[in-house]
């Protein structure tokens, strides 16, 4: 299942570039379902998986928090804590709870924001930001807060640059390299926000965030030992 999961997000990407460029057609609805189906496989896996009841409590309780921090600051232009939540969450426990903590997380925040069909592309946008830095955590167990908050910057403009993307397959008739351009451009100032917050909330936050979550993290891990008596 997650294999078939990563294999949709390419396919996304293919059917952008090949029908939308190669074919000049509004392919805006195929895109979007593709996302779509990306969502309900992962909370149909999610369904068939074997998780316990702390694990699921702990990820409604992450998602709640990435959506209130988002609530919070709502009346800041583009300045999410939400982005760093999903993330470090994704790094202590991994790619598939860090997906759906954050595609969770959107949801719940557009119950008070306002649902709408950027809600599907806000949860795709954010589970990514969990399931890669979820990949990171698997790689590297000791990442520096310094360099995390790095790659909570870039998690900012990628995060917006996906959503840009849903505007751009949806709004901008006919999709021109130069319509691409200036609808990225135009939002480069609420982007460079985003990243600079995910930044500092990481710089401030990473240290007392991490110690928590990995906690945690420990106590649900059993190990089993053999008796030999």
């Amino acid at each position: 299942m997650r294999k078939a999961i990563i294999a949709l997000v390419v396919l996304i990407f293919v059917i952008l570039g090949v029908l939308t460029f190669k074919y000049k057609g509004d392919f805006s609805w195929l895109i979007t379902m593709s996302v779509f189906c990306i969502l309900v496989l992962s909370y149909l896996y999610f369904e068939k998986s074997l998780l316990g009841t702390k694990e699921i409590a702990l990820i409604a309780t992450l998602s709640t928090v990435g959506a209130v921090g988002r609530v919070i600051f709502a009346p800041f232009p583009n300045i999410k804590p939400t982005t760093f939540i999903v993330a470090i969450s994704g790094l202590v426990f991994g790619p598939y709870e860090g997906f759906l903590i954050g595609s969770t997380s959107a949801f719940i925040s557009n119950i008070f924001l306002g649902q709408g069909p950027w809600t599907i592309w806000q949860m795709f946008a954010w589970g990514l930001v969990g399931f890669i830095s979820g990949l990171i955590g698997k790689r590297n167990k000791h990442i520096s807060g310094e360099g995390f908050s790095f790659i909570c910057f870039i998690y900012g403009f990628m995060f917006d640059w996906i959503m840009n993307l849903w505007y751009v397959i949806g709004f901008i008739k006919p999709l021109t390299v130069k319509g691409i351009f200036i609808a990225y451009l135009s939002g480069l100032t609420f982007d460079l926000a985003h990243a600079a917050s995910s930044f500092v909330f990481c710089i401030i936050f990473f240290e007392k965030f991490y110690k928590v979550l990995d906690r945690f993290k420990r106590r649900l891990e059993i190990t089993y030992i053999k008796d030999d008596i």
